[in-house]
């Protein structure tokens, strides 16, 4: 009997199991939206509960040097954050998320919104994240909140962007580093613009 109540349940309410299944980004966010250059993109997290990742992103060892595990804070002053975070400076235009890595790496796939400006250029790309050049280098007194990422916890190109930015006199309060960066992004599987 009470099989045949519960088939006769899901017989009638079909979207009711589909609804469940429906893989979001967290309980009150399915998806979002968020302006690029190219336009609104919606975020969201691959729907297939058997998808998993390959390939470069598959892999769990590199080696060390120069793949080396990143600490959990690239510099004193700079907060480390995670995905809700970067969603959240994602959705603020006051805020510039920055994929440090090199332009081939962001050619290839990124973070929905994100502008590119490689690690190893980064202090002569100031004047784009709100500083300006003077005599002494740089005055960051209107320094934009700015988050920074590359790919993943192995990869030392936005620690060294961000310890570049603050000896250059970007404000540390004004940097966010989103460690997890791109393995961790696409083992969510959260939408990559790109390639």
């Amino acid at each position: 009997m009470k099989l045949l109540v519960l088939t006769f349940a899901l017989t009638l309410a079909p979207g009711l199991a589909q609804a469940e299944s429906q893989v979001g980004i967290s309980k009150q966010m399915p998806t979002v939206t968020v302006d690029t250059s190219d336009g609104p993109v919606e975020i969201g997290r691959i729907q297939d509960t058997t998808n998993e990742i390959s390939g470069e992103w598959a892999r769990t060892s590199r080696p060390c040097p120069e793949f080396c595990i990143q600490p959990m804070t690239p510099a004193e002053g700079a907060a480390t954050i995670g995905e809700l975070e970067l969603i959240e400076m994602l959705q603020d235009p006051e805020a510039v998320v920055v994929d440090s890595r090199t332009y081939d790496w962001f050619k290839g796939g990124t973070i929905p919104g994100a502008v590119s400006i490689p690690y190893d250029r980064i202090v002569d790309e100031l004047g784009q994240l709100g500083c300006e050049a003077d005599f002494d280098g740089w005055d960051c007194t209107t320094a934009k909140r700015v988050a920074l990422f590359c790919n993943g916890i192995w990869c030392g190109q936005s620690p060294t962007a961000i310890r570049n930015m603050i000896q250059a006199n970007y404000p540390a309060d004004r940097i966010s580093y989103y460690r997890g960066g791109m393995q961790v992004w696409r083992l969510l599987g959260l939408t990559v613009t790109g390639d």
